[in-house]
């Protein structure tokens, strides 16, 4: 009797233990959560199919712990509710990490949820400030630069360019508000003297801007900032409409709003735009970088596109999480947090990257306009 005893012991804790190789073998899933319909939805989808990117060259130099990435991806559809729930679907999924965020509002309503989950969660390119205070992720993590970085930007051009009569086209959301805000706030600091002559609210899906133009136009502005994150179809219809309507002085679109796919929807209605980025694919010091023209060359074998700043974003998210994961040999939540937040990461496609204390990544912006169709970067 003993001897059975033993004998079935030792058989349970063998197949046991062949149990856990076997789902040590098996696949890291990293959810992913972006509109991928409605306006915003051909933007979402080129941020996803970077990420499959991303992942596809991880798993071709061994993957995370051994393990190959599968990306489980979900529509947010650019809102909050539907965010939530789709949270809720990886979460079950036993997703290891979670990679988010087009609309600030859908960030902020996903982010107690995972937060509460265990699920680590790193915003690749929501800006509203409130994503890093700590309330909803006391662990957040920040790709894009946020709207206090881009409103230095604006400020400054505003300043430089010695414009007194300023109008603001403001999406009516926690990323548009606050985008406005911080440029209002940073002028203040220059203690640069200006008015403030028009400002118009929209809603995220708004597409007709004829009326707050008209009303904008009337106010005579130097310069129009246009703040406007729906940029499949609200930013190139503000765009085209802006030029339709003879809008006098500089149209300049708030940091990060302007993609190429923002260019080529609103055609040689674009040129003269300005704008600031923090990546563009052709230029030093990105043309060079050995992980980024990885990145590109497989992204365009892939998906036949060539990567923007918000595709590049998407995929340095990964990128830092699996260098992180590969470095600590875990893929515990708190102890990749603590590495990223703070810490530095060599060789991504955003080249050498650091991030603030908060979870912040920190960026350097360049000043671009849009002529003859394309993205003409200004200053480095």
């Amino acid at each position: 009797m003993i001897k059975y005893v033993r004998k079935w012991a030792f058989a349970l804790v063998a197949g046991l233990g062949i149990a856990a190789g076997a789902a040590a073998q098996g696949t890291v899933k990293v959810g992913v959560i972006f509109p991928l319909s409605g306006g915003a939805g051909p933007q979402g989808q080129h941020v996803t199919q970077a990420i499959q990117t991303m992942a596809a060259l991880i798993n071709e130099s061994g993957g995370v712990l051994g393990r190959k990435i599968e990306v489980l991806s979900r529509d947010d559809e650019s809102t909050p509710a539907v965010g939530v729930s789709r949270a809720n679907e990886l979460i079950g999924q036993n997703v290891s990490v979670i990679i988010e965020g087009w609309n600030s509002p859908v960030t902020l309503a996903m982010q107690p949820v995972i937060a509460r989950a265990g699920v680590l969660d790193i915003t690749a390119i929501s800006k509203a400030d409130p994503i890093l205070s700590g309330e909803g992720n006391p662990l957040a993590v920040r790709l894009n630069s946020s709207n206090s970085q881009d409103g230095a930007v604006i400020a400054a051009y505003i300043a430089n360019a010695k414009a007194k009569r300023v109008a603001f086209l403001t999406e009516n959301d926690a990323y548009g508000n606050g985008a406005q805000a911080s440029i209002e706030a940073e002028l203040k600091k220059l203690n640069y003297p200006y008015e403030k002559v028009a400002e118009e609210k929209f809603p995220f899906t708004q597409a007709d801007f004829r009326v707050a133009l008209t009303n904008v136009k009337a106010a005579n502005p130097d310069i129009t900032v246009a703040i406007n994150a729906n940029e499949g179809l609200g930013m190139p219809a503000t765009i085209r409409q802006a030029r339709q309507s003879r809008l006098g002085g500089k149209l300049v679109a708030a940091v990060g709003t302007v993609a190429p796919s923002v260019i080529s929807v609103a055609g040689d209605a674009a040129n003269g735009l300005v704008g600031a980025d923090i990546y563009f694919p052709g230029v030093e010091p990105f043309a060079s970088n050995p992980a980024n023209r990885r990145f590109v060359a497989k992204n365009e074998e892939m998906f036949k596109s060539t990567p923007d700043k918000f595709m590049a974003l998407g995929a340095t998210a990964l990128q830092v999480w699996a260098m992180a994961a590969n470095e600590l040999k875990t893929l515990d939540r708190e102890a990749i947090a603590k590495r990223i937040r703070g810490g530095s990461f060599k060789g991504t496609v955003m080249g050498d990257v650091s991030f603030e204390p908060n979870g912040q990544m920190k960026s350097r912006h360049y000043i671009f306009n849009v002529d003859g169709g394309k993205i003409a970067v200004q200053s480095r």
